[in-house]
């Protein structure tokens, strides 16, 4: 991504609002195109493949159990405390585990695990245990000072010693999900933590030697105000956690039932919802923060800021990553899994899933199989969401193309963007877009985006 420093006009509000609607392209094409009638054998060639691929294997755990809603949450979760139904879901865990190991066997690398939910750390540590010992026996995971392991985690639910067990069974990157600290909001979200919480989790994390801290915020909630935000701001370059991510909150009601009980007139206005998440870049890159792609912030000596530096960054469905493998498994309810072309995602319904691993069946619901297209669409759309920037010559070597006259009518509406180019530079060599335009990475890539309609004007 250029590092022009002139003065430039600010990209028109029309513009961004359009961005704020557009996919994350966490994948491509996005889970929406993956098909209900995706033949399970596709999956199981796929991962009979994947064997024999000498890149490294990510590995991803849904734990969709929380203690209570969020109301702004739009992931898969289940609110319950019942402990013997999460441990019916560990077991059904360690099966599925069982099931696809066997498909790919041990002779694969893994150098990265996420638990991600939910709530993982509704799991008690022995639960952690039971699922890390059953993946060292039945895939090949890298050695410990070479594994990331890492965890999303609900500071309400957390103590000092929690973190210190996660700590002893290898976790070495945590996650905590902050949101913001403001009182009123918290409440508006039915999610109240306090700062000293939060606090006190991140002296013990670094205490006992994790590698890596990260804080999700998120803006555009209700009843946010930039004079809010700004406290939650100092708080965090107080703490100052390795890295930032800083999400937009989309407002879905139709689509997520706990977002039913957010009073919409209580949520910031389009105006509001920028100058927050401008505010957030300014404090963060202001304190030593590199801002990375879409939405990330990291400090100079973190891996994901270093990955950057040296232009190593990847994409994937836990977001950026540093890993230049990109296939991921999937465990649970929901998880998605990329093996190659072939994506394939888990049942999202808790009875259907925990019924077909009953069975020893594979718990796929749907998936996608790309096709060559879809494959060279996915490697421009990577490259302008880690790097800001494609080059059509190296694209087009990669997948024996001429990318410069294939993306001819691409390149037009690129123009159209910014026809003066004082954010993006599109021509037949590629595309380059400025850092004070990164708000426009997600419309760069929407553009070459054939699967997902465009948001209107």
């Amino acid at each position: 991504m250029s590092t022009c420093t002139e003065e430039r006009a600010r990209i028109p509000d029309a513009l961004l609002a359009r961005e704020l609607r557009a996919p994350r392209y966490t994948s491509y094409p996005t889970a929406l195109a993956f098909k209900p009638d995706f033949p399970i054998s596709d999956y199981v060639n796929a991962a009979r493949l994947s064997a024999r691929c000498v890149e490294p294997l990510s590995l991803y755990l849904h734990v969709p159990f929380c203690a209570s809603n969020c109301f702004y949450c739009g992931c898969n979760r289940i609110v319950s405390r019942n402990p013997d139904r999460i441990a019916h879901y560990v077991e059904a865990l360690i099966e599925e585990i069982r099931l696809k190991a066997a498909l790919i066997g041990p002779a694969r690398r893994v150098e990265q695990i996420h638990f991600g939910g939910g709530t993982p750390n509704s799991l008690v540590p022995s639960q952690f245990g039971d699922l890390l010992s059953q993946l060292g026996k039945r895939l090949k995971l890298a050695p410990a000072d070479q594994l990331e392991l890492s965890m999303e985690a609900d500071p309400r639910m957390a103590t000092p010693t929690d973190v210190a067990q996660w700590r002893r069974l290898g976790f070495n990157r945590l996650s905590f999900g902050v949101q913001d600290i403001d009182d009123q909001v918290q409440l508006a979200i039915n999610r109240v933590q306090s700062a000293a919480q939060v606090s006190l989790l991140t002296e013990a994390a670094r205490e006992v030697g994790f590698a890596s801290l990260n804080y999700d915020l998120v803006y555009g909630l209700p009843k946010q105000t930039l004079k809010g935000f700004d406290r939650t701001l100092d708080f965090v370059v107080d703490q100052r956690p390795d890295r930032v991510a800083v999400f937009h909150y989309a407002h879905l009601p139709q689509l997520f039932a706990a977002q039913r009980a957010i009073d919409a007139a209580t949520l910031p206005a389009l105006e509001t919802r920028l100058a927050l998440r401008n505010l957030a870049h300014a404090r963060l890159t202001a304190c030593g923060y590199r801002a990375i792609g879409l939405d990330h912030y990291a400090l100079p000596d973190d891996a994901l800021a270093q990955a950057q530096g040296r232009q190593a960054l990847h994409r994937n469905f836990q977001g950026y990553t540093t890993m230049s493998g990109r296939d991921v498994l999937g465990f649970g309810v929901s998880a998605i899994s990329q093996l190659g072309r072939t994506f394939s995602q888990n049942e999202r319904d808790l009875a259907a899933y925990l019924a077909a691993v009953a069975h020893h069946r594979l718990p796929i619901a749907r998936g996608y199989r790309q096709t060559a297209e879809d494959a060279l669409r996915a490697d421009v759309i990577e490259s302008v969401m880690c790097k800001g920037a494609v080059d059509y010559a190296e694209i087009g070597q990669r997948h024996a193309v001429d990318a410069a006259a294939l993306f001819a009518e691409e390149r037009l509406c690129l123009r159209e963007l910014d026809p003066e180019q004082r954010w993006l530079h599109a021509d037949e060599r590629g595309i380059a877009i400025e850092a004070d335009g990164r708000h426009l990475l997600r419309l760069v890539a929407m553009t070459f985006d054939r699967h997902t309609p465009r948001p209107p004007a």
